[in-house]
């Protein structure tokens, strides 16, 4: 069993940045792959942003160059820097962790990117 936890939400101005951190508990982190997901109030969940258990990214087009993900095993927690936020950027992001076949799901935070 893992829990994940996000923090770091919050409201934000365009062009501000957010840094999302995931804590995960219960089992052996860098085994998983962890992602970012996000989602709007009457749209899909989609994924962000992945970081495999080998420290490869990969991003969805709307951030690439906007956003980082990271990760750092011996705190057992998932990153993502957001930067250049735009209104289109609101959502609750959810934090993900995958060892086939299972798989983990936060709470989620909720990000608005408003004046």
């Amino acid at each position: 069993q893992v829990q994940l936890v996000e923090s770091g939400g919050g409201l934000v101005q365009p062009g501000g940045s957010l840094r999302l951190s995931c804590a995960a508990s219960g089992s052996i982190f860098s085994i998983y792959a962890m992602a970012w997901y996000r989602q709007a109030p009457g749209k899909q969940r989609e994924l962000v942003a992945l970081i495999s258990s080998g420290g490869s990214t990969n991003y969805a087009d709307s951030v690439k160059g906007r956003f980082t993900i990271s990760r750092d095993n011996a705190k057992n927690t998932v990153y993502l820097q957001m930067n250049s936020l735009k209104p289109q950027d609101t959502a609750v992001y959810y934090c993900h962790a995958g060892a086939s076949p299972t798989a983990y799901w936060g709470q989620g935070t909720q990000v608005t990117v408003s004046r």
